[in-house]
């Protein structure tokens, strides 16, 4: 099963998890980055993005190269903001034809995930969700138990996004 794992990443959690994924699954990764990317502290990245995400804005993204077809399984994830995901998910989202994939999805953040997973099955109508998962500030819990959750929650996206096998496949 060939798989891809796309996300973005503001402050490293969802980098730190999604590189973690891909050294199990051995896919390919794609890393959503800002045209422009202000490094934001403090309050100030959290009016930044409650106001991208209140106002329904849609960053533009450095160029990338991704063709869905490529792929049986796509991992997507995203930091939580204002319990939505980021808008520059959102403009990749938009841009980026996905549809008759097996999906799982995974988020980042430091409490809720509000309704980050709702919003992100709406905005990709027409694929088969196999998995969900929340990693509350990854980049603070030990890396030991991070690895063992990771895995046994891609060996269970293995079985899920392929039923016909009792162990599934990763790759």
């Amino acid at each position: 099963m060939k798989t891809g794992v796309i996300y973005f990443s503001y402050e490293g959690n969802c980098r730190l998890i999604a590189e973690q994924i891909n050294a199990v699954v051995h896919g390919d990764i794609l890393a959503l980055q800002l045209e422009e990317d202000k490094p934001r502290k403090g309050l100030a990245k959290y009016v930044w993005g409650g106001r991208q995400v209140i106002l329904n804005q849609r960053p533009a993204l450095k160029p990338y190269t991704f063709d869905s077809t490529a792929y049986d399984l796509l991992i997507i994830g995203t930091p939580v903001w204002a319990g939505s995901p980021t808008p520059a998910l959102d403009t990749f989202l938009e841009q980026t034809r996905i549809t008759g994939k097996q999906v799982a999805l995974f988020c980042c953040c430091a409490g809720s995930k509000g309704k980050v997973f709702d919003k992100l099955k709406r905005s990709l109508p027409g694929n088969t969700f196999v998995g969900e998962m929340v990693f509350i500030n990854p980049a603070k819990q030990d890396t030991g138990a991070l690895a063992t959750r990771i895995r046994l929650w891609l060996e269970e996206l293995s079985v899920q996004a392929n039923p016909y096998t009792k162990e599934g496949s990763l790759h």
